[in-house]
């Protein structure tokens, strides 16, 4: 007889979602990709979500990671008040929270915005051609945290 092994813990959790502006999804599918390579379970928000439906859904069953994606050249602009809404709901006030992508419009991928948004809430902004590797660092980071062994924080 088979006996199928179940994973003695169920796979880490991650919330994708764009910023309420942003119309594309092909950022959104390549970051699932990725993050379900890694060996997450992604709940995939879609564009153009309200932030209040990001802060809904995050909450009903909160993630591991909210991962918020933007190529359209707002995220410095709305992203902020998003992470305020993300971090005042307090099932969500610790949850690691990233953004990446096209912040601006001028395509900048200097720390410019980065302050700002780390002083609403981020934990890491991702730019630029170092993007995913960060990305992947942090997860390892976030993977060896819930295994109780010391890290280094890597997305800063």
């Amino acid at each position: 007889m088979y006996v199928r092994h179940q994973p003695s813990e169920s796979p880490p959790h991650a919330v994708l979602s764009t910023i309420p502006s942003d119309s594309h999804t092909w950022n959104l599918l390549f970051l699932q990709l990725v993050l379900e390579e890694q060996g997450w379970e992604v709940t995939n928000l879609g564009a153009c979500v309200p932030v209040s439906t990001l802060v809904t859904e995050s909450a009903a069953r909160p993630p591991g990671l909210i991962v918020v994606s933007t190529v359209n050249g707002h995220g410095a602009e709305e992203a902020p008040a998003l992470a305020r809404a993300v971090r005042a709901e307090p099932a969500l006030a610790q949850v690691p929270l990233v953004i990446g992508g096209k912040l601006d419009t001028r395509g900048a991928t200097g720390p410019d915005a980065r302050p700002e948004l780390t002083d609403a809430g981020f934990d890491a902004v991702l730019t630029g051609p170092n993007a995913v590797p960060r990305l992947l660092a942090l997860l390892d980071s976030l993977s060896q945290r819930a295994h109780g062994r010391v890290h280094a924080h890597a997305a800063r």
